[in-house]
């Protein structure tokens, strides 16, 4: 089943400059050990050692968070939008 992946402007450099990406995965778990085969380097951006989704990287499906869905375990389905998106802090 395949995902599109929206890409943030700091990790295009690992996907050749594509914006958004398609990939396969039963679930974010899945789809993230999917976009390291395809684009070496993403998935110690997107997540700490243990393998969780980095504090600082808030990531969608369908415009909902995944952390309160099910985090790595969310299931996906054909035709799905995942977003990564960075946190940005900052401000006056």
């Amino acid at each position: 089943m395949a995902v599109s992946v929206r890409i943030p402007t700091p990790l295009r450099k690992l996907t050749g400059g594509a914006d958004e990406v398609s990939i396969e995965g039963a679930n974010i778990s899945e789809l993230i050990d999917n976009l390291e085969a395809a684009h070496p380097g993403l998935k110690e951006r997107l997540c700490d050692e243990g393998g969780e989704i980095r504090r600082f990287v808030n990531v969608y499906l369908n415009d909902e968070d995944v952390r309160f869905l099910s985090g790595r375990d969310t299931a996906l389905k054909d035709g799905d939008e995942v977003s990564i998106v960075p946190a940005i802090a900052g401000g006056k």
